[in-house]
């Protein structure tokens, strides 16, 4: 898999939800109310929670962005998506980790910087991801690798990671 390809895809997607819109949102007054305007040592508790939700979703988006290229053979994108069913690493837990990871990123976001305008963006996200994965992602899965995905579908949840992972049965 070509690097640009993934870095493109990068760009264009977590990057347009997690970096361009909220910076439209806030159009420099990205740190008006930090931490929900709360003094210290009140600030903590905002501050430390958007640090974790960040680098959760992070990570995952790090993850997930590794297995569909090595694994998948893929991008994120619809446009360049993977060739191959991923269902290694955090997939084998959750079905939609890159989802997770920039619901997590943007709930992080809003908990550091406080923004009302970020938590409902947040939430546009996660209605809109709500209605199109099981509408229309999860139908193009099941055409494009058939009862694999749907067998994969049936085992591993959307959203609530399993807590052991699963284990597809050998072929």
């Amino acid at each position: 898999m070509p690097w640009w390809r993934v870095l493109l895809a990068i760009v264009i997607l977590p990057g347009t939800v997690t970096v361009a819109v909220p910076a439209w949102l806030l159009r420099g007054n990205a740190f008006d109310n930090v931490g929900w305007g709360h003094s210290f040592p009140a600030l903590l508790v905002p501050l430390l929670l958007g640090a974790g939700l960040l680098s959760m979703g992070l990570w995952l988006m790090i993850k997930t962005i590794a297995l569909f290229a090595t694994v998948g053979r893929g991008s994120l994108a619809p446009w360049d998506a993977p060739r191959r069913l991923v269902v290694d690493g955090v997939y084998r837990h959750v079905r939609n980790p890159m989802i997770s990871g920039v619901a997590f990123v943007l709930a992080g976001e809003t908990a550091l910087l406080g923004s009302s305008s970020l938590l409902t963006w947040f939430l546009v996200f996660l209605v809109i991801n709500g209605l199109y994965i099981p509408l229309v992602e999860e139908r193009g899965l099941a055409r494009r690798f058939g009862s694999d995905y749907l067998e994969y579908k049936a085992n591993v949840p959307r959203w609530v990671p399993r807590h052991t992972p699963w284990i597809p049965p050998a072929r």
